[in-house]
């Protein structure tokens, strides 16, 4: 027998044999699992009906809300893929995005109506759903039976596409199966403990891996509740923790230090809190012992969209003896350092790519198999892009990105899409995007600009001229002018020097 473990049928499991539990809480009004699986299915009847077939997919746009779940658990029901879009992103942006995955029903919130109306007649979207009344727009909850026979679903079959940024600045999609989600959370068991009695608390955004199946997923399958947050709010997040007596949280290290600087932390009650899980970029060790302090233990992991997220994991009891490290690998995964030819290195403390193999790993990128093969090769191999080592413990550090990929407040900026914009600016001969080292962000976007001869370049003309392509996270937050980019032969830009230049600035 093979049990099945899809996201559809899973969820549908958990609700059967636990109808009454706690399930989400959002705004003030919470369901049970056995409501949250009616709705599941009634809204998983309207996508039939609509012509929602095995192997479509659905797309999502909008905040934190309960009718993201709804929407893909329902398409799971279906064997539907799953496409959660970034809200953030601009109109062109998200053109590509839903073109690319060939989106046959878009749901959206009533917020975000407007940037799809601005593109609807470049969209290969045949429906759209919404709450609220709108022309052009069905409702997401119509008075429907619930679905009488979901589809069957293989273990191997896409659940999801989360689309990731490369070097070129074209976004792909990462295709994460059932399979992928399911042993990421077997992982994530055998890391910390998950008990059915958990309260989570879910503020960071669902269409990030991080947001979705770091405690989110994971808490379901055991059986506990969510509590969602729409978005991150420093001050609800600290007056929810001891409302519901949340007992888990996952956030990036900006999230904690937002906390941490509330006036109110210091007589926050956090009693309930059993432990924080943080990703994105290290912990700094003024906060894990801020933290300490008050009896909450951080949990560290290091993970990419394509991993669904877990690569490896740091548990409390080594955060500060190994600071900066990213852990381990876990129960059923595998990492490995490798050097230009390919070759695993064996000494410890010697850079090479960070490579993960493991069960978790995508099936590959949305129709491109030219990137699924740069990425994964024939051992199964997944190369991350990212520079590091293992010490002799065999705990990974990431030492630098080959991909010179940009993490500002937990969201990755590609400087090569940033880049493309910016060229087009008038006054703009050349320029290349870094990434310096900020308290609160994490990272700052700065842009590096050798202008046009007589051209004045401000960060505020570079702002405006950007923000009608690029989301907002996406924009440079300082600009640093130069008379020319340091160059190699081969006339790539030296963005180490840059980093270097400009970073103690």
């Amino acid at each position: 027998m093979q049990p099945d473990i899809s996201l559809g049928h899973w969820f549908a499991a958990r609700a059967a044999t636990t109808p009454n539990r706690r399930a989400l809480t959002f705004e003030g009004t919470t369901w049970s699992y056995g409501e949250m699986q009616y709705r599941i299915d009634c809204l998983a009847n309207h996508l039939r009906l609509g012509g929602v077939c095995h192997g479509d997919r659905v797309g999502f746009i909008g905040l934190n809300q309960p009718a993201f779940f709804e929407t893909m658990f329902a398409a799971a029901r279906l064997g539907a893929i799953f496409v959660p879009l970034n809200f953030r992103l601009t109109g062109p942006e998200l053109i590509f995005i839903i073109g690319d995955a060939g989106v046959h029903t878009l749901v959206a919130d009533p917020q975000h109506r407007e940037v799809i109306e601005s593109i609807r007649d470049d969209l290969p979207v045949r429906r759209f759903l919404s709450d609220g009344e709108a022309n052009g727009w069905e409702p997401v909850h119509p008075m429907l039976e619930p679905l009488d026979a979901p589809d069957p679903v293989d273990a191997d079959e896409v659940a999801l596409i989360m689309y990731t940024s490369g070097t070129t600045g074209l976004p792909k999609g990462a295709m994460l199966t059932h399979a992928n989600l399911w042993w990421n959370n077997t992982n994530a068991f055998h890391q910390f403990d998950v008990l059915e009695n958990d309260v989570t608390l879910v503020v960071a955004p669902l269409f990030h891996i991080g947001g979705l199946n770091v405690t989110t997923l994971l808490t379901w399958q055991k059986g506990g509740e969510v509590v969602l947050h729409r978005m991150f709010d420093p001050s609800a997040c600290l007056e929810d923790i001891s409302r519901y007596g949340v007992t888990t949280m996952f956030g990036v290290p900006a999230m904690f230090l937002f906390l941490s600087q509330l006036p109110e932390f210091d007589a926050a009650d956090l009693t309930s809190v059993r432990t924080l899980v943080c990703g994105g970029a290290p912990v700094p060790e003024p906060l894990i012992k801020l933290f300490n302090g008050r009896g909450v233990p951080i949990n560290q992991g290091y993970g990419l969209t394509e991993t669904a997220p877990m690569v490896s994991f740091l548990s409390p009891e080594w955060s500060l003896e190994k600071i900066g490290s990213a852990g381990r690998a876990p129960l059923f995964g595998e990492i490995r350092v490798v050097d230009e030819t390919n070759r695993p290195i064996t000494s410890p403390r010697v850079n090479g790519e960070v490579c993960t193999r493991g069960p978790n790993v995508m099936k590959g990128y949305w129709r491109r198999p030219d990137a699924t093969a740069a990425a994964i090769d024939t051992q199964g191999w997944f190369h991350t892009g990212d520079v590091g080592y293992l010490d002799d413990d065999g705990f990974l550090y990431i030492a630098d990105r080959v991909k010179d990929m940009v993490i500002t407040g937990g969201e990755n900026v590609y400087p090569a899409e940033v880049e493309g914009v910016l060229y087009e600016h008038p006054g703009v001969a050349d320029v290349a995007v870094i990434g310096i080292a900020d308290e609160r962000w994490g990272e700052a976007v700065v842009a590096v600009v050798a202008p046009r001869e007589g051209a004045i370049v401000t960060l505020d003309d570079l702002r405006s001229f950007a923000g009608e392509r690029l989301a907002r996270y996406k924009l440079p937050t300082r600009v640093e002018v130069v008379d020319i980019l340091p160059r190699n032969p081969a006339g790539k830009v030296l963005k180490f020097e840059l980093r270097e230049r400009f970073g103690s600035a």
